[in-house]
């Protein structure tokens, strides 16, 4: 082992040992990776900076913006609500049309994106049906993960592997739908297993039709009457500010005129006004006492007659979209009730349903918000980027007249690539741009669809490849891998290389594991004097198989709250996924690419 492989292989445990730990961003952790390397004189400045230029990087943004058109012109929603639709109303029926429809999406656009996408409607027909989210969610989101293998833009790994494999040289690069046999056998295989039984070991949770069946509410909601020696008479509820001085939601104020009104109204209290507050009783009493505020029991003696029906007022249930500018932002930072006149009555967070002190609680990408405000005011909601909001998607906020001008775009962009007329890198280029000139996207919703964090990622990630490569590394692992299972044949250093993978993908992004994987495929195959391709395929495939964990892919987190899983739940589905797709590498992987 020479003093390079030291350096390599130090760099790229502590790189792994980040990941896990999670305490940095994956892309800073890329871009320390760079400059490590960089510093070490691994590789030189334009060879490690050249990763922001390659090929993979390119493709990757431009299909990010492809993906980004299919929503904005309503193109994927209009698709999810047809296949939907054909569910009917048997439940078998419509885990098979979520699992087909996420898979067929995932071939042709980023996966996360699919999953966004599909998971409003999928909440709002389950709940419709009185099918829990939990028994949907997850199937949802394994098949977009297994859909994506069935095209060469179908997900970052396989997008870096083809180009990594033509980097090489002397091997034949692989093609837009050379993916497809594997892709379309691991999805079938997907949907029987969560047939037959999976679904079976999906939790019910969150049952019932109703929003607050999924949430244990704060169980006090009660009116209070301002009286005529109020301190809150002239003020307004947000001048008062005793919301947020004694942890206590204003859901709505009634005006002695029975005029109702939200409570960021800028209409002063009157003596006589009703306010509708939720929150702990202690709370309640207390701000009764200070605030000079009566309650019910007080005031029906008087004649008054409370009435604790939000009449006027609905729930909705969101989350955050993916790539969302408001992740990690508490409630109180982002402004949310000054901005959309809203109140959030829970949030669930890591599996658990939070309804204390929820102003103060940072929100990540995967929990869920319940939040009750008057139907006028959700409108707000939708058309904001930030936020996904989980009912049956709102055509009418698309450029549906752009559907048919995108779909032609698309349907030539794959024609392009899968006659091989232009590169892959350009024809998915040309794609992005003409999605622009059409006006299916502006410019700025471009930039927003890219997922900027995957970008520098990959672009950090892949100099470490080729410093695996160039130092004799990625060979050096390669044959240990040989050497230990070498002799049992081709098809145990297949089942070593997933199973490699398959672990590294759980606790790193699978474009990461691609990076570190594949050369090491590579040279594992040239070592055993056989074909590199079919354990180039079997790295793609584990990269994919992300099961286990929540935190193994985006789509996995996306569902996370909604679904009110916990964390055991993944794997208790999961491993037996990961062991069908692992004995298909095995027994079905070679038919169709050969030692």
């Amino acid at each position: 082992m020479t003093f390079d492989h030291i350096l390599v292989l130090g760099i790229l445990t502590i790189a792994v040992g980040l990941f896990i730990s999670d305490r940095l961003r994956v892309d800073l952790v890329a871009l320390l990776v760079l400059l490590a390397l960089i510093l070490t004189g691994l590789l030189t400045p334009e060879a490690a900076f050249a990763g922001f230029a390659s090929p993979a990087v390119i493709t990757v943004w431009a299909v990010f913006i492809i993906s980004g058109a299919m929503f904005q012109s309503g193109v994927a929603d209009l698709l999810a609500q047809q296949m939907l639709r054909l569910a009917g109303d048997s439940p078998t029926r419509l885990l098979i049309v979520i699992m087909v429809t996420a898979g067929i999406m995932s071939a042709f656009m980023n996966n996360i994106g699919a999953v966004a996408i599909l998971l409003p409607a999928v909440v709002a027909i389950g709940r419709s049906q009185h099918i829990a989210p939990s028994k949907l969610l997850m199937p949802l989101a394994f098949a977009a993960l297994l859909g994506g293998n069935m095209t060469l833009i179908g997900t970052p790994p396989n997008i870096l592997a083809a180009t990594i494999l033509e980097d090489y040289g002397g091997v034949e690069p692989f093609q837009f739908f050379d993916f497809l046999p594997m892709g379309i056998i691991v999805l079938v295989a997907g949907i029987l297993y969560m047939l037959l039984f999976g679904r079976h070991l999906l939790p019910e949770r969150q049952s019932g039709d109703e929003l607050v069946d999924a949430y244990p509410v704060r169980e006090y909601v009660t009116e209070v009457r301002v009286s005529e020696a109020s301190s809150l008479i002239g003020q307004t509820v947000k001048q008062s500010r005793f919301g947020e001085q004694f942890d206590l939601n204003i859901l709505r104020v009634r005006h002695e005129d029975d005029r109702m009104d939200s409570p960021i109204t800028d209409r002063l209290l009157g003596a006589g006004d009703v306010l509708l507050i939720e929150g702990p009783l202690s709370n309640i009493l207390k701000v009764s006492r200070t605030h000079g505020l009566q309650l019910a029991q007080e005031w029906e003696s008087q004649g008054w007659h409370p009435s604790v029906e939000t009449e006027g007022m609905d729930l909705i249930e969101l989350t955050l979209a993916p790539y969302s500018e408001m992740t990690g932002l508490t409630l109180k930072e982002m402004g949310f009730r000054a901005r959309f006149g809203l109140s959030v009555l829970a949030i669930r967070h890591n599996g658990k349903s939070i309804t204390d002190h929820l102003g103060d609680v940072p929100i990540d990408f995967g929990d869920a918000l319940l939040v009750q405000g008057a139907p006028n005011k959700f409108g707000l909601l939708r058309t904001n980027p930030d936020f996904l909001v989980l009912d049956t998607p709102q055509l009418e906020l698309r450029r549906t007249d752009k559907a048919a001008v995108s779909l032609v775009i698309l349907f030539a962009v794959l024609l392009t690539a899968t006659f091989g007329w232009l590169s892959i890198t350009t024809t998915m280029v040309l794609g992005a741009v003409l999605m622009i000139l059409a006006g299916v996207l502006t410019m700025d919703e471009a930039y927003r669809a890219i997922d900027w964090q995957s970008v520098f990622l990959i672009a950090g990630m892949l100099p470490l490849g080729i410093a695996m490569e160039e130092t004799g590394t990625a060979r050096l692992l390669a044959d240990q891998l040989v050497n230990i299972v070498g002799g049992l044949g081709p098809v145990a250093v297949l089942a070593g290389v997933f199973l490699l993978t398959a672990l590294l993908t759980e606790v790193i992004s699978n474009a990461a594991a691609a990076v570190l994987m594949v050369p090491i495929a590579i040279d594992a195959g040239f070592g055993l004097g056989v074909a590199p391709e079919p354990f180039v395929m079997a790295t793609v495939l584990a990269a994919s198989t992300s099961f286990l964990m929540p935190v193994g892919h985006q789509v996995n987190v996306i569902i996370y709250g909604p679904g009110g899983y916990r964390f055991s739940d993944y794997a208790r589905v999961g491993i037996w996924l990961n062991l069908i797709i692992l004995g298909l590498v095995l027994t079905v992987l070679p038919l169709f690419w050969p030692f």
